[in-house]
């Protein structure tokens, strides 16, 4: 399963956020730098609206949302790559994850500690990007320097690695993480023996305060953190309040849903946050339908029908004849397989069709 990392400096919410997007009291949270060491890692599960529905026309006994990892990373502080604050364990803990979501504080509240002592998202993300840029560039010479010698004796593999790493150095040196860097399909192929952990797709998330959820964007703080995620690392930024969030972990839906009423907002940021996560992870979700469930199946983008059949059972990849496929907007609106297939809906896939986001599926295979 594909992890994303919560990372970023102490006493932001990391730890907060963790425990409400897993809803759970995993993580320690307490108002001193350092609480977490170990990672925690949680399963969490994917929002997704079509499931009800799906379940309802199928009559099914059970829902089987999908799920992704989430690992509350302990904080980062300046110096970092060089081991400030156990800064060389935490970054490996970074090197481990899939994706990156850092949280940045957007709110004032002298009684929560910060590391700077004082509050400045933009001086906070340019810190831990500051870090990143750092440990990469060191990884990137230590790489360069062992493929120098086999590159200069005109072995051309080495050559073309030496090549990615000298312009990836440079963009580096220019300050500017290695995911902006625009590769050629050659240098892309170079790219994946070195994994960068500023080349890991990267989402903001601005913590803001209670009372701020409601006007959330037009908070000075979080049109900083915005404009700064996106010229600098071209992402998005999404807001949340991890203490609201944590909040409702106890809370049943109505009661979760009267409380976010009371604050002016119709639903929780971390459900954005989770589908957010699981897009930057170059996910998506196919559904399989019948009486005993309805659930949700998770695969990588530009996956095949034999390869989706292979994340329920390897028996179903191995002895793939087709796949027998409705999107499920379609299928909805026409109210039964039956339906779909009368309006020539329900379509037969071979070996070589890719599977879109919401197809609804039945696997037929022979082994």
């Amino acid at each position: 399963m594909l992890k994303a990392g919560i990372v970023g400096l102490p006493n932001v919410g990391k730890s907060t956020l963790f425990n409400a997007v897993t809803r759970t009291r995993k993580a320690e949270s307490a108002n001193y730098p350092f609480c977490t060491i170990d990672p925690n890692i949680g399963s969490v599960t994917v929002p997704d609206r079509r499931l009800e529905p799906l379940a309802q026309l199928a009559k099914s006994a059970e829902l089987i949302p999908a799920s992704v990892e989430f690992v509350d990373i302990a904080g980062l502080v300046k110096g970092a790559a060089q081991g400030e604050g156990l800064g060389n364990q935490f970054l490996s803990h970074i090197r481990e994850v899939d994706a990156i979501i850092q949280v940045v504080r957007c709110f004032d509240d002298p009684d929560v500690h910060h590391t700077a002592g004082s509050i400045d998202p933009i001086r906070d993300m340019e810190i831990i990007a500051t870090e990143l840029l750092i440990a990469d560039l060191e990884s990137v010479q230590k790489s360069a320097a062992r493929r120098e010698k086999d590159a200069k004796r005109g072995i051309k593999s080495a050559q073309k690695e030496f090549a990615y790493l000298n312009r990836v150095r440079e963009h580096l040196n220019e300050g500017r993480p290695a995911a902006t860097l625009e590769l050629s399909p050659e240098e892309s192929v170079a790219a994946k023996a070195f994994p960068l952990l500023s080349r890991k797709p990267i989402l903001f998330a601005a913590n803001v305060k209670e009372g701020d959820l409601a006007n959330a964007e037009k908070l000075p703080y979080f049109v900083a953190v915005r404009q700064q995620a996106k010229s600098l690392h071209d992402c998005e930024t999404t807001i949340v309040s991890a203490q609201i969030e944590n909040d409702l972990i106890d809370l049943a839906d109505d009661e979760a849903q009267a409380y976010l009423a009371e604050l002016g907002v119709a639903e929780s940021g971390a459900g954005t946050l989770i589908q957010k996560v699981y897009r930057l992870l170059g996910l998506l979700t196919f559904f399989t339908a019948g009486e005993k469930e309805t659930r949700a199946w998770t695969i990588r983008r530009g996956d095949t029908a034999p390869k989706a059949a292979g994340v329920i059972h390897t028996d179903f990849e191995r002895g793939f004849i087709k796949a027998e496929t409705v999107a499920y907007d379609d299928l909805i609106a026409c109210g039964s397989i039956a339906a779909a297939r009368k309006q020539g809906l329900y379509r037969m896939e071979g070996k070589d069709y890719v599977v879109q986001d919401g197809d609804v599926v039945l696997f037929k295979f022979n082994v």
